[in-house]
């Protein structure tokens, strides 16, 4: 399984916060399933900030 890494700063990843929150929300009101959303919010939520240089 690859693993992907993304560098985001404050305001991408509050908006990804925020897609995923409507994205699982709409879920919820076709009655399907939400756990894979569910992680990757968990995941964004916990992520780590990391104070990087760009060149």
């Amino acid at each position: 399984m690859k693993k992907y890494h993304l560098y985001l700063n404050e305001n991408e990843l509050r908006l990804v916060i925020y897609c995923l929150n409507e994205l699982r929300n709409k879920l919820i009101a076709e009655g399907r399933y939400t756990d894979c959303v569910d992680e990757l919010l968990i995941k964004a939520a916990k992520a780590k900030t990391v104070k990087m240089k760009l060149r």
